[in-house]
């Protein structure tokens, strides 16, 4: 089952993690918000439905390969504002925790232009991806193509904390919506994996992403990406990520708490 047939059928309510998409003992974060948000979108019954704002995601517990019960709320649709949760649970035990703020948009006068601008990058294909080498990268890297343009790779002992690139699927999904951007965006290791020179595993415990405009695209675009880290210390650490679509307009902020074991 690929990508696009897993978030067809999380519609459903019964999600299907096919496996091939581990990070560690646990399913990539980014699929797993995307089947959780394909479940809550198909309960919205707005015409159209209003664009996404923002989805929290807490992951509870490993998810593993199997199904998985999509148990999607809509808490309240008012006439512009809508909310939603999702509870992911395998074996009757709630495995991450999903909210959603959908917006449609609305009259304003109040405009604020985006004050970080898309970084400087060389073209795409002159950066050789991060490769996939079975049983010593994360397995869901078969699916993902990262190209770094600055920053350290991970456990190379670097002094930095921050990676610039660009990011997409290594086969195009057949369409290129909010569920496949989702499914993206969470893509790259934890910045500060670079910074150790052992191996070290690291995994999100929560992460937020906000949408600032479309992310709608053509299923083979790169997406630039750039990630600092606020703090780091205790086994955690706080990034602050920026996304650009490659015309340059900024598409999504996402933040994460970060777990580091090591």
């Amino acid at each position: 089952m690929d990508l696009q047939e897993m978030l067809d059928q999380a519609a459903s309510g019964t999600a299907h993690v096919e496996g091939g998409w581990g990070q560690g003992r646990a399913t990539y974060g980014g699929l797993v918000g995307a089947l959780a948000y394909s479940a809550l979108r198909a309960q919205l019954s707005a015409d159209p439905q209003p664009p996404l704002r923002s989805l929290t995601v807490n992951f509870v517990a490993p998810v593993t390969p199997g199904e998985a019960e999509a148990e999607a709320t809509v808490l309240r649709a008012g006439s512009s504002a809508t909310q939603g949760l999702v509870v992911l649970r395998q074996k009757g035990k709630p495995a991450a925790a999903v909210l959603a703020a959908f917006g449609a948009p609305r009259e304003s006068t109040i405009r604020v232009e985006p004050t970080a601008a898309m970084p400087t990058l060389p073209e795409p294909m002159t950066i050789e991806p991060f490769p996939y080498l079975p049983g010593m990268t994360p397995d869901f890297f078969q699916h993902v193509e990262m190209r770094l343009a600055d920053g350290g790779p991970p456990m190379s002992g670097a002094t930095t904390s921050h990676m610039t690139g660009w990011m997409r699927f290594r086969q195009a999904p057949p369409v290129f919506d909010e569920r496949h951007f989702i499914a993206l965006a969470d893509a790259w290791p934890p910045a500060v994996l670079q910074m150790v020179s052992k191996p070290t595993n690291g995994s999100s415990l929560t992460w937020t992403l906000e949408l600032v405009d479309d992310v709608t695209a053509e299923p083979d675009t790169h997406w630039a990406y750039s990630v600092t880290t606020d703090a780091a210390a205790d086994g955690y650490a706080h990034t602050d990520a920026r996304i650009w679509h490659p015309d340059g307009r900024l598409v999504a902020i996402s933040r994460q708490t970060v777990s580091v074991f090591g």
